[in-house]
């Protein structure tokens, strides 16, 4: 007697699916509208998951999460690609319960972010378009690379101070010119270990300045192609932005409209203070560590550069300076201006100083 089993149809249904992605592997949990179906382990493949939703759930629609972090976007493209609904999840607004805060493993993370979905509880970020992900990557890039030579730089001076060698440099502009290169390389030392570690050190510091200036040609280049020309002239308009700095701030931002209002764009940009309430007392602290560390750091930047270029703006500085610190009286500067950025982008209209900011 041979008995037919019937193939499970799951059309008109959705099934859940929780990654908690790791580089050897995959731990992933599959939940219906009503119950957790299973857990597993699998290779960090995403073409053995879709086969095995296809193989195991036929006919469903498939909906997949896993949290944003080191392994960037690529999962997400290619289960989109495969026709799977795919999200990513901001990890630091996970709903959480206290058990599994007590018990942490690689099942409870994924059971986690399948729950999560399927209830509409999870904080879903942005996934930009691939052209703003590569522009991304060049102007970070590029930052990474000015850091390197910032901690090159401090590494040189430490040596000099360390054995007491002083080289005067009378205009603070020439600091690390070209001159400046060449008295540290003619620098008259008693010892050759000690000559051999700096002109290392030089070597370095030249090396990283040519990888920063290819990194800065390359990103001029892209700053003049179809996709961000007219928003670098529009942001260029603004005392305080450069071309580069407005490629910076588009390949973060994408799009200006994505944005509800400046009180959106400012906590994107991390210039949201922490808050202490209780009762009827509410206290307003640092800012908080959310938002984009990254464009906080830029914003603060060109801040400090819009001061020195725009009275009105330094005016407002200096009346903010009298009565908080300098150090919070910028932040509020930085959030003018970037009233002024997301003035320009969405009315597409060049900034003029004599409008009131």
């Amino acid at each position: 007697m041979h008995i037919k089993y019937k193939k499970p149809d799951f059309t008109n249904q959705t099934i859940y699916v929780g990654i908690d992605v790791h580089k050897k592997s995959w731990n992933v949990s599959i939940l219906t509208d009503d119950i957790l179906v299973e857990t597993f382990n699998q290779p960090p493949e995403p073409s053995k998951l879709v086969a095995h939703l296809r193989r195991s759930y036929p006919g469903a629609t498939y909906r997949a999460v896993y949290e944003a972090g080191y392994f960037g976007y690529w999962i997400y493209d290619a289960l989109r690609n495969d026709g799977i609904e795919c999200e990513i999840a901001n990890p630091l607004d996970i709903p959480t319960k206290d058990k599994e805060r007590r018990y942490k493993s690689d099942r409870i993370d994924s059971r986690k972010l399948g729950r999560g979905l399927r209830n509409g509880d999870l904080e879903l970020i942005f996934v930009p378009p691939k052209e703003y992900r590569y522009a991304r990557t060049l102007t970070r890039g590029r930052e990474q690379f000015i850091r390197k030579q910032t901690r090159c730089k401090n590494q040189i001076k430490a040596l000099l101070s360390f054995y007491g060698y002083n080289i005067n440099v009378k205009d603070t502009k020439s600091h690390w010119s070209r001159l400046f290169i060449k008295q540290l390389q003619e620098l008259k030392v008693e010892d050759q270990s000690v000559r051999s570690t700096l002109d290392n050190l030089i070597t370095e510091l030249l090396y990283l300045r040519q990888l920063t200036l290819n990194f800065t040609k390359q990103i001029r280049t892209l700053s003049r192609t179809p996709l961000f020309q007219e928003e670098v002239r529009l942001l260029d308009s603004i005392p305080g932005i450069s071309e580069l700095s407005a490629m910076v701030i588009l390949s973060e931002i994408v799009s200006v409209d994505r944005f509800k209002s400046l009180d959106k764009l400012a906590s994107y940009f991390g210039l949201v203070p922490t808050c202490h309430s209780s009762g009827e007392s509410e206290v307003d602290g640092e800012l908080t560590e959310r938002g984009n560390s990254y464009l906080r750091y830029i914003i603060i930047e060109l801040a400090w550069i819009a001061i020195r270029k725009d009275p009105a703006l330094l005016e407002k500085f200096q009346k903010l300076s009298r009565r908080m610190k300098k150090q919070v009286a910028i932040v509020a500067i930085a959030k003018n201006l970037l009233n002024r950025i997301r003035y320009v982008l969405k009315n597409k209209k060049p900034y003029v100083k004599a409008v009131s900011s």
